[in-house]
């Protein structure tokens, strides 16, 4: 999605920034992992298609993706953004009748940053933005049932249960942005700054190891007309 080709959200943990050639040698060989496999119920690529994929994502009107940064990490500018990388997060406009509600995805594919709050706050950046940049209304997760860890991480975000499929061995969780949620979400995001991606990347590189993000265009996210 072009909206977010030149976004950076930074948050207290984490740094998300918009998906780019760069980042898929490794995020292709992160999903060789039969683990991530089965959690995202994935095909294996090869890296020639993980390209097409990277441009999919970017191109289209009907899909948000965000790599999630080590904030620490990312903050030192001798380190490649490559090497900050720990995942993704997701966001399908799945219905064309209805372009209010989106399905969300979350992978933190490396082991060391779960069970950190990692997850729980790069969803709730998400929500924020697609409700305020992109008109969401109902948010949807389709979640494995043997990823408990993540389904419980949902419902602590209020998602309520509201189908299991035996066939594929899933459950659907879902949330109603209503006036209430949609005042949690921007006030649990008033934190977040948004950033020019392309200007803070280019500080980054030209800057010695600091304790937060090189400095570059900024502001907090704000929501969009309704």
């Amino acid at each position: 999605m072009k909206i977010n080709a030149n976004t950076l959200l930074e948050g207290n943990k984490v740094v998300l920034v918009p998906y780019t050639a760069e980042h898929v040698p490794r995020y292709h060989e992160w999903m060789k992992s039969p683990e991530l496999q089965q959690l995202t119920a994935s095909e294996p690529l090869t890296l020639d298609q993980e390209y097409d994929m990277q441009r999919s994502w970017r191109d289209d009107d009907d899909k948000c993706t965000f790599i999630i940064l080590d904030k620490q990490r990312w903050a030192d500018g001798s380190v490649e953004e490559e090497q900050c990388m720990v995942g993704d997060v997701n966001v399908f406009l799945t219905d064309p009748a209805d372009p209010t509600l989106a399905e969300l995805e979350i992978m933190i594919a490396e082991p060391g940053h779960r069970g950190q709050g990692v997850g729980k706050e790069v969803t709730r950046m998400m929500m924020s933005y697609g409700v305020a940049k992109l008109g969401v209304k109902r948010f949807e997760a389709k979640i494995g049932l043997n990823n408990q860890v993540s389904i419980a991480m949902f419902k602590k975000l209020h998602f309520q249960e509201v189908s299991v499929c035996q066939v594929f061995s899933e459950v659907t969780l879902q949330m109603t942005v209503d006036e209430a949620v949609r005042t949690r979400l921007l006030e649990d995001s008033a934190h977040v700054e948004e950033r020019d991606y392309g200007l803070t990347r280019s500080g980054r590189r030209g800057a010695p190891k600091t304790s937060s993000c090189a400095a570059g265009a900024s502001s907090t996210v704000k929501e969009a007309p309704r």
